[in-house]
């Protein structure tokens, strides 16, 4: 008989339900605990840290970068300046995908593929924190399209920064230099914190050497910001410290002046005031315009400047070193006077060569058929190089070296900027030390007329005819004339002392009759001059002629003319101003240098207007 349950029995029913209730109750409890564990792990333990993220949100604090110092020329006119600029900048730890951002930008607005690879490269060269520029110089209109669509590109913002400019960009591309993008080997060495809002740090000249005045310090700013990162008003502000003004002694008529006479050839001119110090004109050509670096300069305008021919990025009054040629021989002589070497009337017979002796070698004298029976006076305003071969002979290096030394040749001047290179004064030490070679007697007698290993700046040749034309004493040449008003102090050098001070004016008088005699070599320039000029020509050989070989200016290419130099100061009584003209490949110093020279005291000794 089979039995059938059609029904259950209620303790099953019971038992079911109540395992159901218990289990749920269980998991609902759980679920409580957990959501109790929840809120208290974000209420107590991480509260500080939403709260600090929410603060975020809400309140931005970024960094007001210093306006950069001005530059200023004597008279107060303006070499360096900042201008108003509008940039596209992007925050990258903000933007979620930069490359569809850029994309999505340059939909709106052009940006260049140069634009795209600069900003990549200031990218990776900054913190993710930090705004890096994606395009320049944006127009009014630029400005407006972008700030109507701004809320589709978050981490991206319009920033206003000024941006450098040189109102003189060749004639002090130099001098005052520029400033450029901070690199990544400076932002291993500069402030970070006080860099923070900075771009721009000097490269070069005055910009470089005085970076930390002209800079300034950074300042700081709290705003409240909207979800969508709109500014709703500012809560904190530190303002920044500018950057320091800067007045220089230079005069930027007389630096235009200097600029324009050198015409086509490239060279260097230098001209300092005797009483101070003062570089009152320091040019180098051919210059280059010194804003493209401070936009930021494209690859193939920067190549075009660096394989130039004619090395326009090259600061020639500076670290060009050339050989003095015949500008040294006044220096010479007056070692020959100081050591006793000749007499102020003693005559040389120059034949138009010499000889060492018991030596067949032919030293010869520009002038071919000689200068005869020549004094020393007649030594320095003719220029004749035999006479100069044998008191070389008779002072021998180490003398020559030890007095030259004096009026700082092989030395750096100590001038207020980087970049300065220390000539070349030979001596038997010198070429032992770094030749591991003996000197021989014919060097020597090349060094006397200011050729073989003797090289200078253009910046050392003004700064020894200051101190001839002061009669040894003299003052380090200085650029910066005040830092925000402060004068910059003047700092005298060692003077130079005679045995015989008398001397000083035998060689004064010699280069008053360079200018001014019947046969000096730059008498030229002397004509409708109302005031005195002394000087010495000189022509230095860019290469060495054969003992059989004449040299023959019309055959010789270009680049391997001599170079035509000129010192000179003047009033010759009372003397105002120094100055050094280099001439590459100008071939004589009287015809190309010494004019150049006279344009400039024309300018300094002119009374404005």
């Amino acid at each position: 008989m089979k039995t059938h349950f059609d029904l259950k029995s209620s303790l099953q029913e019971n038992r079911l339900f109540l395992v159901r209730a218990t289990t749920l109750i269980i998991f609902v409890l759980i679920l409580f605990f957990a959501l109790i564990a929840r809120l208290t792990y974000l209420q107590i333990e991480t509260h500080e840290k939403y709260a600090n993220l929410a603060q975020n949100n809400r309140v931005k604090l970024s960094v007001v970068s210093p306006v950069r110092g001005l530059i200023f020329d004597t008279h107060g006119r303006v070499l360096a300046e900042n201008n108003p600029s509008y940039s596209l900048e992007l925050v990258p730890e903000q933007v979620q995908d930069i490359a569809k951002t850029i994309k999505q930008l340059s939909a709106l607005l052009p940006i260049t593929d140069e634009e795209k690879r600069l900003f990549e490269k200031r990218r990776k060269q900054n913190k993710r924190f930090a705004s890096v520029p994606l395009r320049n110089r944006l127009s009014d209109t630029e400005v407006a399209i972008f700030s109507a669509n701004r809320h589709l590109f978050p981490g991206v913002d319009i920033q206003a920064r000024p941006l450098r400019h040189y109102p003189f960009p060749e004639l002090t591309s130099h001098v005052v230099g520029y400033v450029g993008a901070i690199n990544e080997k400076e932002l291993k060495t500069i402030n970070q914190v006080n860099y923070r809002g900075s771009r721009f740090i000097g490269k070069t000249g005055i910009e470089r050497t005085y970076e930390t005045e002209l800079h300034g310090y950074v300042g700081y700013q709290q705003t409240e910001n909207t979800a969508q990162g709109r500014s709703l008003k500012v809560l904190s502000y530190t303002p920044p410290l500018s950057g320091s003004n800067l007045t220089l002694h230079l005069d930027i008529d007389l630096q235009k002046i200097a600029y324009d006479a050198l015409g086509d050839y490239t060279g260097s001119v230098v001209a300092i005031d005797t009483r101070t110090g003062a570089v009152r004109a320091l040019v180098s050509k051919p210059g280059f315009n010194a804003n493209l670096f401070a936009k930021g300069i494209d690859q193939t305008s920067y190549n075009q400047l660096k394989n130039s021919s004619k090395r326009p990025l090259f600061n020639r009054s500076l670290r060009g070193q050339y050989p003095p040629g015949s500008t040294l021989k006044p220096f010479i002589g007056l070692a020959g006077l100081d050591y006793n070497a000749i007499h102020p009337h003693q005559k040389i017979y120059c034949p138009g060569f010499y000889q060492l002796p018991k030596q067949s070698h032919k030293y010869r004298d520009w002038k071919k058929t000689g200068h005869g029976m020549t004094t020393l006076h007649d030594s320095i305003v003719q220029s004749c190089d035999v006479y100069y071969y044998v008191l070389a002979h008779e002072l021998e290096v180490d003398r020559m070296h030890h007095f030259l030394h004096k009026f700082g040749f092989g030395q750096k001047t100590g001038i207020d900027i980087l970049g300065e290179r220390p000539g070349l004064l030979p001596s038997r030490e010198w070429k032992k030390r770094t030749r591991n070679q003996v000197w021989y007697p014919g060097e020597t007698l090349i060094a006397g007329i200011g050729q073989g290993f003797n090289l200078t700046t253009p910046l050392q040749l003004a700064h020894a005819t200051a101190i001839l034309a002061n009669k040894g004493s003299a003052h380090t040449p200085s650029l910066v004339a005040n830092i925000n008003n402060k004068t910059q102090p003047l700092t005298k050098t060692i003077p130079v002392q005679l045995n015989k001070p008398q001397h000083w004016n035998l060689i004064i008088d010699a280069m008053y009759d360079v200018v001014n005699g019947a046969r000096g070599t730059a008498r030229k320039i002397k004509e409708g001059a109302p005031y005195k000029i002394a000087g010495k020509t000189g022509t230095a050989q860019v290469f060495t002629i054969k003992q059989d070989e004449e040299y023959d200016e019309d055959s010789v290419v270009e680049h391997l003319k001599d170079h035509a130099l000129f010192i000179a100061f003047a009033p010759t009584k009372n003397p105002q101003l120094a100055v050094a003209v280099i001439v590459e490949n100008g071939g004589h110093g009287g015809s190309v240098a010494a004019p150049i020279a006279r344009a400039v005291f024309d300018q300094y000794m002119t009374p404005a207007p």
